[in-house]
């Protein structure tokens, strides 16, 4: 095991400890199923290590109770209550998947899209935590929903070390370019194609 060694190290005069404190922004996109999956599993490492972490689901409803906030809602009531790990604050603003439904009006995902976008504007303008999941975030930007320029200026611009992990299909090239990690999932196979539906423990 590498421990995540890097296999060179440019002599650009940081020291490993200055270059272990540069803010990351990782994208899981791609069509294959864990880009959601994977960002939790690194905010389980962050909570580990004491940061503040902020969620924002940008197409999930309120009404969504997935494992995944369940479960960090607890791990924020433990670290309140027993000063262990990082406060967590969770925020579902989508309007839900009916802008996926055949001749939907997608005027209220758009305005979701825009409230959840400026929460988290304002986190990374206040520096409000240490890292951000913007879950389903490459779609607001994919349909039109957010500007694309402002967005990708706004992330490349924050200040501090504040980490972001972005979720979702359909990543631009603009948010790819500004990108310290790319990560695509391909699906090779999944059972949706064969009419299965989702499964508890699985899916949510």
């Amino acid at each position: 095991m590498n421990r995540g060694a890097p296999h060179e190290v440019p002599d650009d005069g940081l020291s490993t400890a200055e270059r272990r404190r540069r803010p990351a922004l990782i994208l899981n996109t791609g069509h294959g199923k864990g880009k959601t999956t994977a960002a939790f599993g690194t905010a389980l490492r962050a909570w580990h290590q004491g940061w503040s972490i902020g969620v924002y689901q940008f197409v999930k409803s309120g009404r969504w109770r997935s494992g995944e906030r369940v479960a960090f809602e607890q791990l924020d009531r433990t670290h309140r209550e027993a000063g262990i790990g990082g406060p967590v604050s969770w925020q579902t603003l989508g309007a839900g998947l009916t802008f996926r439904r055949p001749g939907a009006d997608r005027g209220e995902q758009s305005a979701a899209a825009r409230r959840a976008w400026a929460e988290v504007s304002a986190g990374l303008a206040a520096e409000r935590h240490d890292l951000y999941v913007l879950d389903e975030f490459t779609y607001p930007l994919a349909y039109g929903w957010l500007p694309v320029d402002e967005v990708v200026s706004t992330l490349a611009r924050r200040p501090g070390v504040q980490h972001v992990i972005i979720t979702g299909r359909d990543a631009p090239q603009a948010l790819l370019d500004i990108a310290t990690t790319v990560t695509e999932m391909v699906k090779v196979k999944h059972p949706f194609d064969e009419g299965q539906k989702g499964q508890a423990g699985i899916e949510w």
